[in-house]
């Protein structure tokens, strides 16, 4: 089941052993009182306490996602995360790619094959892209990662599940002011409020991002606002709005080199990026209403709705059919029921709902020379997507140790193109997918504070509409279809109380059919069907309470990412590894939390090779970053706090890069990152 090299399965055995002496110890040692607090997950939709869940899931809070950080990218709080990937911190037009377990990797821009979750509001569109420019890491309370594949939860595009939750006021009330600078023209100013009285609470906040950028043409402005008000109706049922709007007039895009570039000057932006001012704009609202009623009837109840309006419009770095632009209405709605009943005499918590979305993008294209100049219309059309799923979930207690859970959902997505430029032929096209998905999972909670756990499910993932594209010109591409996949894991997690530690060791096996893999033709990608791919590796997190002020934080992935079988009419690339993906990383942060919110952390990341394009004939080397945070705090008054962080990155001047471009034309495959940079905040409080 698992196929992983032999320095994979060296190191898997010195973990194994390891845990099983740490896990030894507990069993031997009696109750010391130093219980780890009991953690909720709410991601896999059936709330259950983690040590309960059958799948590899992270959970990160308040102090892992804002302590010290600049929390403009995901990439700070996630880093630890192991089975995760991200790359392209520094350009924000194209936006960060994320990557679980090897779902997302394809994704030129932006986020593919990943559900990503913001207060119970899909980021993910019903096609399977996602945006992150507009999810408001100051106010984020806390972070769930699913790590494998979860359409059973999520329906289309959910390899894996990132879900967001942000502060609604009820906790830590009060009002920040704070204000940050640092290399190559980064600023940013953030205003929150926040609080209860009565019935009602709320949090806003606002933020403005300026950065100039460590390359030619990669300057960015943005403004966010992210508000919560809610309502309390009763003792069990409560009314939240929420309001998110983002206005992002300015983010350039430096575009990729060749090594050639690279050697004469790494912060330079590609010819192409400067001739043509590369770059985007998005102003985007939205609005959500959820409703929950805990005592309906002998169960919860929990309605969600929202809608969503974005105005998009982008230069690409190329000559030719590169003006592109929408305008994106999106809304979506989702019902479910949480329920405990016995089934004979055994207990079954189970949750039953139904989601639907609605996609409508009104797109534009147009043909621009080399001096920049847009020239005629190439294309106007509109696509819309639509989704409906209806699932169950249900944990059965077969002992007060041992659960079995099992879901089922079907989904109905429908992806249509209406041509409304006929001058080369009517273009409209409509397609229609029907899938199931199915998972299982076994528990076995052999002691209070230690789960062992088995899972399998499976996960598809329709093209979008950018890769349904047809490099013949004309609708859809025929050959392309979604790609589907199989996830198996095992796992250990737990807390050894004698060494204060916690561990979650996974060994996960995903086997994928009609991979979509990008390729490139005259520097617009396209895609297609690979065939099948293999990914099997191990997972370990580590957390230790080392002493009082003392933690260490330690996040694994040693995998092995290949082709099955892949052919083109030319080429054969069976055996070869999948670009864009590291098969090592290795993350560790050593903090030393003193007196009130004085810190120090000391951060290691290491990512291994990896190559960049299906035939392996490109490597890009391995790397080391290290990075520092330190921080302190003072009391101004009985309600007013003043504190400061500095933070240095890429502390030892390590060149690598940013961002890999997969399969890229002329050899452009590379976003050189910026070397040693620091950044300072000062924040006050009240």
């Amino acid at each position: 089941m698992f196929k992983v090299p032999l320095k994979v399965t060296t190191t898997s055995i010195g973990i194994l052993g390891c845990l099983a002496s740490a896990q030894s110890w507990a069993q031997q040692a009696a109750p010391s009182g130093n219980a780890m607090a009991t953690i909720e997950v709410t991601a896999p939709r059936l709330a259950r306490e983690l040590y309960a869940t059958p799948a590899a899931v992270s959970t990160l809070d308040q102090e892992a996602i804002a302590q010290g950080q600049q929390r403009t990218r995901l990439d700070e709080a996630l880093v630890r995360v192991p089975g995760v990937f991200l790359q392209n911190r520094d350009n924000f037009a194209q936006g960060q790619r994320i990557s679980i377990r090897g779902f997302g990797a394809r994704a030129p821009f932006g986020v593919r094959g990943i559900t990503v979750m913001v207060d119970g509001i899909p980021y993910t569109l019903p096609d399977g892209q996602a945006q992150l420019d507009a999810i408001d890491l100051d106010s984020a309370e806390r972070i769930e990662v699913i790590r494998g594949p979860s359409s059973v939860l999520y329906g289309n595009a959910a390899g894996g599940v990132i879900d967001i939750t942000t502060a609604d006021g009820r906790e830590n009330p009060g009002s920040s002011v704070r204000t940050e600078v640092g290399s190559d023209g980064y600023r940013k100013a953030v205003v929150q409020t926040g609080g209860a009285q009565g019935d009602w609470s709320h949090h806003v906040s606002f933020s403005a991002l300026n950065v100039d950028g460590y390359r030619e043409q990669s300057s960015t402005e943005k403004y966010l606002l992210n508000a919560k008000l809610r309502r309390e109706l009763g003792s069990d049922r409560a009314l939240t709005a929420i309001i998110n709007l983002l206005d992002n007039p300015r983010s350039e895009d430096p575009g990729a080199l060749n090594a050639r570039e690279v050697a004469n000057g790494r912060d330079q932006a590609a010819p192409n990026s400067l001739a043509l001012d590369a770059g985007q704009n998005v102003d985007q609202q939205l609005l959500g209403l959820q409703y929950e009623d805990l005592s309906a009837g002998s169960g919860k109840f929990y309605l969600k709705g929202f809608i969503s309006q974005r105005d998009f419009e982008q230069q690409l770095p190329y000559v030719g059919d590169s003006r592109i632009g929408y305008q994106r209405d999106y809304l979506g709605a989702s019902a479910e029921y949480h329920h405990e009943v016995s089934l004979g005499s055994l207990p079954l918590s189970y949750i039953t709902g139904v989601d639907v979305a609605r996609q409508d993008d009104e797109r534009f294209r147009n043909d621009v020379n080399g001096q920049g100049v847009v020239g005629e219309q190439l294309a106007e059309e509109t696509q819309t997507a639509t989704s409906a799923g209806v699932f169950a979930q249900g944990d059965l207690a077969l002992t007060e140790q041992v659960t079995l859970s099992l879901g089922a959902r079907f989904d109905r997505v429908e992806l249509e193109v209406d041509d409304r430029f006929q001058s080369d032929g009517d273009q409209s096209v409509e397609q229609t997918f029907n899938e199931w998905s199915g998972s299982a999972g076994l528990s076995y909670r052999y002691r209070p504070q230690h789960q062992a756990y088995i899972n399998t499910g499976t996960a598809f993932e329709t093209p979008t509409f950018s890769e349904f594209a047809n490099p013949a010109g004309g609708g859809f591409n025929p050959s392309v279809s979604p790609q589907k996949a199989w996830n198996r894991e095992v796992g250990l997690r737990g807390y050894v109380e004698p060494l204060a530690m916690d561990y979650d060791l996974t060994l996960f096996s995903v086997r994928v059919r009609d991979e979509l893999v990008p390729f490139d033709e005259g520097g617009r990608t396209f895609y297609q069907n690979a065939g099948d791919t293999d990914r099997d590796g191990i997972e370990l997190a580590l957390g230790w309470q080392v002493a009082s002020q003392w933690r260490l934080d330690s996040a694994l992935t040693l995998a092995r990412y290949e082709f099955d079988q892949f052919a083109t009419p030319t080429e054969s690339f069976g055996g070869n590894r999948i670009p864009g993906l590291p098969e090592q990383t290795w993350v560790n942060q050593l903090t030393w939390q003193g007196i009130d919110e004085r810190f120090a952390t000391l951060e290691t990341q290491y990512v291994g090779d990896l190559v960049a394009d299906n035939a392996n004939e490109t490597e890009v080397d391995s790397y080391w970053l290290v990075n520092l945070r330190v921080g302190d705090g003072w009391q101004l008054g009985s309600d007013t706090r003043l504190n400061a962080y500095v933070g240095v990155r890429n502390l030892l001047d390590e060149e690598h890069y940013a961002n890999v471009r997969l399969n890229g034309t002329f050899g452009r495959f590379y976003e050189p990152a910026p070397g040693r940079s620091v950044y300072g905040g000062l924040e006050v409080r009240f």
